[in-house]
């Protein structure tokens, strides 16, 4: 029985995904260059991504409805709140470039 439950907890801990959400505005942005602007613009456009593929089919979200139901509730509004932080930072960094001049 221990060892079963053992087992079973990292299941539920797992149940939770997590998508970064990150922060629209960066303490570092103002020195960034145009080239760091735009490699920051796409590891927004991967954190958006990650967050929309959790939504889907995954072993994840299968678990949270066989054993934890709340949990599948909770990873689809974190997942939600990670692809609008992804789209405002992304809105930042591009008006960032404008301002910059960058191409």
């Amino acid at each position: 029985m221990i060892r079963a439950l053992g087992l079973t907890i990292p299941l539920f801990l797992m149940a939770c995904a997590s998508p970064t959400v990150v922060d629209e505005v960066q303490m570092y942005d103002n020195s960034l260059n145009c080239q760091q602007i735009y490699a920051e613009y796409q590891q927004a456009q991967r954190y958006e991504q990650e967050a929309r593929d959790e939504r889907g089919l995954t072993s994840t979200n299968v678990m949270s409805v066989i054993f934890w139901l709340p949990g599948l509730a909770a990873t689809y509004l974190n997942t939600e709140d990670a692809i609008e932080a992804a789209q405002d930072r992304q809105q930042h960094l591009l008006r960032l470039s404008q301002m910059r001049g960058c191409r």
